[in-house]
């Protein structure tokens, strides 16, 4: 449990420094701590450069083992920092992060500990901003851990409706697979053809400010993804659970803006369905018609990610009038091997929307990377012979980039801009819902 100001529990977590006079038994190593009983205290000792990215990485192991019930003197951390707000934000956002009870089907489960915020009244806004976006951030990652065989297409869809109902001024759609027939998004049917588990379509819209730019989440949400026909080995299909992340993300962003009342207009796009072999699952070198009119061969069937978003970016471009775009999905594992668990990969051929959504970046603390996306990128996605892309080039090069120029071609001018969190949406088998707090300092 949560609590603010309240004063009421037995230890409270203080941050020190060198120029604290400290007792002697106090441990002087950075983001090492020291209970003194008699003092009642937990001293969370903070070398004097760190900063406030530094503070996080300290700051959620201590989370992760801690066993106390403790209050948490907010203030203390953000003195020792020159940009109070980020180290507010940077302590109670890991708090929240790290504190939730996650998901968990075992006969015994584990006790949550119970934390206090100590914090100056100036920041009360600040909170209840970072407590919002913690609680969508926090419901997407259950989404991406629940299992497979529990969150289908169809309970996901249920979920977020839930959800939806408790958030003022949101209007929710979930189209089934006979209205995403009639809509004609062929790519993301073509994905669908091997489940027994029909798709759905589910639409967040938010209208805080109507005289705003039009912004589009499209997000990728494949509940499993086997590979189908070109079918992944054993080892590679470990955490396809979370291929849905991208839709979980985006379609959570939309909620956490609108219990905020941000002035903006946005609307998430969330394309479910699983990608599974079958009597009528798609094979490879079929060739698909978008919802567009482009049509596509499939020359890898687990190259099934950018299919979905592909419909998903016309129904936001002609459906819902988007003046940008924004896709997050976990699309290619070229950008694992690019930049590793460090960073998000960011495409666009926009500056002025990477340097908008860089700035978001900086302060919602979440390391992204611009990787690059040209027009010989697109031109690799031309090669096929009998339609007008493929789904997958030859080769092995720049995977990622040829990824994103395959959704940009869909984008029709309007601004685009891809995240690809194929290493960043999950770690140790848990969910991270990484770019939410992002997309949401953009917006607000």
């Amino acid at each position: 449990m949560i609590t603010i100001n309240d004063k009421e529990l037995g230890l409270t977590l203080k941050a020190v420094d060198s120029k604290d006079k400290l007792n002697e038994l106090v441990l002087k190593e950075h983001g090492s701590t020291t209970l003194i009983e008699s003092e009642k205290t937990i001293y969370f000792y903070i070398k004097d450069d760190c900063c406030v990215k530094g503070l996080i990485k300290v700051l959620a192991p201590f989370f992760k083992t801690n066993k106390y019930d403790i209050n948490i003197d907010v203030n203390s951390f953000t003195k020792k920092f020159k940009n109070e707000e980020k180290a507010f934000k940077a302590v109670v956002e890991t708090t929240l992060f790290e504190t939730h009870k996650q998901i968990s089907m075992k006969k015994e489960d584990c006790k949550c500990k119970n934390y206090n915020f100590i914090f100056e009244s100036k920041f009360n806004d600040l909170y209840e901003e970072s407590s919002t976006k913690l609680e969508f951030v926090n419901f997407a990652r259950d989404l991406q851990d629940l299992p497979p065989n529990i969150g289908t297409s169809i309970e996901l869809a249920k979920r977020i409706e839930e959800k939806a109902k408790t958030v003022d001024n949101v209007k929710l759609t979930i189209f089934d697979k006979k209205q995403i027939q009639n809509m004609e998004m062929g790519l993301l049917l073509g994905v669908n053809a091997g489940s027994y588990v029909d798709p759905r379509v589910v639409v967040l819209e938010y209208t805080g400010d109507p005289k705003a730019k039009k912004v589009a989440l499209v997000g990728k949400g494949i509940t499993f993804d086997s590979g189908g026909y070109n079918l992944k080995p054993s080892n590679y299909l470990d955490d396809m659970k979370f291929d849905m992340s991208g839709a979980a993300i985006t379609l959570s962003t939309v909620m956490a803006l609108a219990k905020r009342k941000a002035k903006c207009n946005v609307v998430a796009v969330g394309l479910f369905t699983d990608n599974r072999i079958g009597g009528n699952a798609t094979l490879t070198e079929s060739v698909i018609k978008s919802m567009n009119g482009m049509t596509v061969e499939i020359n890898n069937t687990d190259a099934e990610g950018r299919l979905v978003l592909a419909d998903g970016i016309t129904y936001a471009v002609r459906n819902q009038k988007a003046d940008r775009v924004i896709t997050v999905a976990t699309l290619t594992g070229a950008i694992v091997i690019a930049l590793g668990k460090w960073f998000t990969g960011v495409f666009t051929k926009s500056d002025d929307f990477f340097n908008d959504f860089s700035n978001a970046s900086d302060n919602s603390l979440e390391p992204i990377w611009r990787q690059p996306l040209i027009c010989d990128h697109l031109e690799a996605m031309k090669c096929s012979k009998i339609a007008d892309l493929t789904n997958s080039e030859p080769g092995r090069e720049a995977g990622s980039s040829t990824a994103a120029a395959f959704l940009d071609s869909f984008a029709e001018g309007k601004e685009y801009l891809h995240l690809d969190i194929a290493a960043t949406a999950d770690a140790d088998h848990r969910g991270r819902a990484p770019m939410l707090k992002t997309m949401f300092e953009l917006l607000k």
